[in-house]
């Protein structure tokens, strides 16, 4: 991989974003882009949204009338993207994470804040490359092996991440 360009936006007022997540994402969606040989430049978008609004674009676009934690938009299909003409990186896509959603589920599950915004965006960077677990079975296990694997390098995996 080359040269990774992540933008990262916080649209939301609801919940204060700890320093340090910035640097997360990005290092998330490096490891990712690392963990799958991913060749050339590449560009992502991650944006930081209420519950509102992720329950608004999940009826939008996927017909579901819930609040969920995090949403994928990929760019591309098959392994082509477009390329931003300017820079030269391939456009995965956009990823938006309820910031809401996301402390909710922290605590639920006992572990911090990084660990559940690391596992929201390297699932989501396994979406914009094509993997999709929908359907379950074999993809949705291979994709869960695939990120917790991303996760255990990053030194988020699961049992490494809760809170005693």
């Amino acid at each position: 991989m080359d040269k990774l360009k992540v933008l990262i936006s916080n649209r939301q007022k609801e919940v204060k974003i700890p320093s340090g997540i910035r640097l997360l994402i990005r290092r998330c969606c490096h490891a990712v882009l690392v963990s799958e040989g991913f060749e050339g430049s590449a560009e992502v978008s991650v944006s930081f949204i209420s519950n509102h609004e992720i329950k608004q674009l999940n009826e939008q676009y996927r017909h579901k009338d819930a609040v969920t934690d995090v949403l994928s938009f990929p760019l591309g299909e098959n392994g082509e993207w477009d390329k931003n003409e300017e820079t030269g990186a391939y456009m995965l896509g956009d990823i938006v994470i309820s910031a809401q959603k996301a402390f909710e589920q922290a605590n639920m599950y006992g572990h911090t804040i990084q660990r559940e915004i690391g596992f929201l965006t390297v699932h989501s960077m396994f979406h914009l490359l094509g993997y999709d677990h929908e359907d379950g079975g074999l993809a949705a296990r291979q994709m869960r092996e695939k990120e917790e694997n991303v996760l255990q390098l990053l030194g988020l995996s699961r049992t490494g991440s809760y809170i005693v």
